[in-house]
């Protein structure tokens, strides 16, 4: 994945996304907790660290938040949990997994339509390096 930054923002292709400044930090803390941690940890170190670089950073985050799927007439509160929602706009996934494959970003896709999210990102912390397992998601609302 190629990450270019302009004028402090981070491009997907053609478009520019407010939650890209958002973006910008969080890929900062996540490469700084790979950076001291390295690979063969379990997520919860992995979320537990980055959320302490988020605060150092002065974003605001929540984490394990419940997501509700409506379907039909049934509302399904706990449907899934994000890892963490950051200033409520950017989803993070934390995995601690060999390889990332087609499903992850599916999940994250989904876990943004649900949330009317438009951004998230998706970190495999055992990839070496980190950016080979960072994945970024848009949901085109």
């Amino acid at each position: 994945m190629e990450i270019e930054i302009e004028h402090g923002l981070l491009r997907i292709g053609d478009e520019r996304l407010p939650e890209n400044r958002v973006a910008t930090s969080i890929i900062g803390a996540a490469i700084e907790v790979q950076k001291h941690l390295g690979p063969g940890l379990l997520e919860t170190a992995y979320e537990t660290a980055l959320c302490y670089e988020l605060e150092l950073r002065g974003l605001t985050f929540t984490r394990q938040t419940p997501v509700a799927v409506r379907y039909k007439d049934v509302t399904v509160l706990d449907a899934y949990r994000a890892d963490l929602i950051v200033a409520d706009s950017v989803i993070v996934e934390i995995k601690a997994i060999d390889n990332l494959i087609p499903i992850h970003e599916a999940q994250l896709l989904t876990y943004l339509r649900f949330a009317g999210k438009r951004l998230g990102l998706l970190f495999n912390f055992h990839a070496l390096p980190l950016k080979a397992g960072m994945r970024r998601v848009v949901n085109h609302l």
